[in-house]
């Protein structure tokens, strides 16, 4: 059986590490780069990190910040937030950053994948597909920290994403950020289903051992997740930067 990848992500604004519930109500959790070189000491598998008022805040990504991480980062780092052209990754991946992750500007520039996939690959532009329940019913594709949405089916969207050349599909599920409430996995398997490329699932996780589960029980690649890398167990008062050991992975 291939090893299960377990991937942090880390939510930051400005140059502050937060973590949200359901994308609101940012809380403080430290600074950015040194959760890096503590995630470097746990061997981590792979590091993404979220700017997540750059859209909202019409910024570009904070280079300086990204250029820090990424020097000290020992594992595979992917970046979103604020990426709207061209340009803006070609800087990014200049400064050390193997996966950029597009969101916001899918709505307006959805070319942009294939534009970045002709340069670098597939595998180096990853889709958040963040999704989001309706008021009356049913789920849609949200973007700008889950404050706008388009009407397209979640599938048939993960699915022209795919074939505007995206490599990879992050899919968070925005109603259980930071809730520790769990996967959703019928939500997983319909879209980790019926596309071909990796699907990482967010959204919900409350231990690693639900997420060792959750590769295990449906067809996605890796399992990310926030609360629980960086809180002490459930208690978002008290925060402790943590990873699987190698033998809780190998155990698996």
């Amino acid at each position: 059986m291939e090893r299960a990848r377990i991937i942090p992500i880390l939510t930051i604004d400005q140059r502050k590490l937060v973590k949200t519930v359901k994308f609101k109500k940012p809380n403080y959790i430290g600074d950015p780069v040194n959760a890096i070189k503590i995630f470097n000491d746990k061997m981590v598998d792979e590091i993404v990190v979220l700017d997540i008022t750059a859209s909202s805040q019409g910024r570009e990504p904070n280079y300086d910040l990204i250029y820090e991480m990424a020097s000290e980062c020992f594992s595979p780092l992917g970046y979103g937030g604020g990426i709207t052209k061209f340009d803006q990754a070609q800087r990014l991946f200049s400064l050390g950053v193997e996966k950029v992750i597009l969101n916001t500007c899918l709505k307006t520039n959805p070319e942009l994948i294939q534009q970045i996939a002709d340069t670098y690959g597939n595998q180096s532009v990853v889709v958040s597909l963040d999704v989001k329940k309706k008021l009356f019913g049913g789920r849609k594709p949200h973007f700008k920290s889950g404050t706008e949405s388009i009407s397209t089916a979640i599938v048939a969207f993960a699915q022209e994403m795919e074939a505007a050349g995206a490599g990879e599909i992050v899919l968070n599920n925005i109603d259980a950020d930071g809730t520790f409430l769990g996967y959703d996995n019928a939500l997983i398997n319909e879209v980790a289903q019926n596309v071909s490329v990796p699907v990482v699932a967010a959204g919900g996780a409350s231990s690693f051992e639900e997420m060792f589960a959750v590769i295990d029980k449906t067809e996605v690649s890796a399992a990310a997740g926030g609360s629980v890398f960086v809180y002490k167990g459930n208690n978002t008062n008290s925060i402790l930067i943590s990873y699987p050991t190698p033998e809780d992975i190998k155990a698996r």
